[in-house]
């Protein structure tokens, strides 16, 4: 297995490689630049813009060095031995900070969970909880009634969650629960308050929460016919007995595989939620970087992104090993 995981983590490198390299190259074929507008709405000079490109290494080439000398002097090289070395660059429009520490340091004196970062790990585990805990219930109660008010329940919910996109689910909360009931706040002053995170979290997991649903029901479906099953029952054992140790532990296999991938699509995809409810993580922080054209910015929370992605999937690969000692992560 050791062999597996060094294996895994070295085909990592390549893969951010090209999607540092697909996300530089798309973001230079889009129009604009950093310095179109200043942070006060204003343009900047052309003179201002020369020595803000030579100041950030804006005026060397994008990838190759024709002119003499390093060929791989250039803006995308450059960015990738910083990264290489932990440092993400500086922010062009926030003047004076890096990305790391945009992303990843608190306010003084608040600990890691108050950062930007902290603050989306934590709504993507609260949509997490909320996901597992209503969908691997509802979806095991589902199969255990099939055919009933329940079971239909329990399709039509998950449906609704799968097909129905999350920001169109937060738009019809905003304008139903909170515009017309004013039941909630949209925008919080404050969010060390737990009541502020429910709705952000309640929407954002909504999606897996349904999955997580339909899942665990045809799982639980496809072992009530088991012949291990039909053999537990025959010995006598109980309902409960038979349900917990029986057909629950190996109907959440491929529920557990999931939940890497979904923690890491919560906190990647969070950010139209956290736009839309001024959340204060990096998936706004993203939105907006986009908007004002802050390359490393862009450049670094896309790499930070799909870094944790490629790390779901390999710790959802060796979890399933665990679960299933027929799995064996030789190659």
């Amino acid at each position: 297995m050791t062999t597996y995981i060094v294996r895994r983590l070295l085909w990592m490198i390549p893969t951010l490689f090209f999607v540092a390299l697909i996300t530089f190259v798309l973001m230079h074929a889009t129009p604009g630049g950093p310095w179109d507008r200043d942070l006060s709405a204003r343009q900047v000079d052309a003179r201002t813009q020369e020595l803000l490109n030579k100041e950030f290494g804006l005026d060397k080439p994008l990838f190759i060095n024709t002119e003499g000398g390093n060929p791989l002097d250039s803006q995308f090289f450059n960015y990738i031995g910083g990264a290489l070395q932990g440092n993400l660059g500086p922010s062009y429009r926030q003047r004076g900070l890096n990305v790391e520490d945009i992303l990843f340091k608190p306010p003084e004196g608040k600990p890691f969970w108050d950062s930007k970062f902290g603050y989306s790990l934590r709504l993507g585990l609260v949509s997490l909880a909320f996901a597992i805990l209503f969908g691997i219930p509802l979806g095991v109660i589902g199969a255990l009634r099939r055919n009933t008010f329940i079971d239909y329940l329990s399709l039509m919910i998950s449906t609704i969650g799968i097909s129905v996109p999350n920001f169109v689910l937060a738009i019809l909360l905003i304008i139903l629960v909170a515009s017309k009931l004013k039941l909630i706040k949209i925008v919080q002053q404050d969010w060390s308050s737990p009541g502020a995170w429910v709705v952000p979290a309640v929407i954002l997991g909504f999606g897996t929460f349904a999955f997580i649903t339909r899942l665990t029901r045809s799982q639980m479906l496809e072992v009530m016919q088991q012949d291990y099953v039909r053999t537990a029952r025959a010995k006598g054992l109980s309902s409960r007995v038979v349900v917990a140790r029986h057909m629950l532990r190996n109907a959440l296999i491929p529920v557990v595989t999931i939940i890497g991938p979904a923690l890491a699509g919560l906190v990647v995809g969070s950010f139209i939620i956290e736009q839309m409810f001024s959340f204060p993580g990096t998936g706004r922080e993203f939105v907006q970087s986009i908007s004002r054209r802050d390359y490393s910015m862009i450049m670094g929370t896309t790499l930070l992104y799909a870094a944790l992605v490629a790390l779901a999937n390999l710790t959802v690969d060796i979890t399933y090993a665990f679960l299933d000692p027929r799995i064996k992560l030789d190659k």
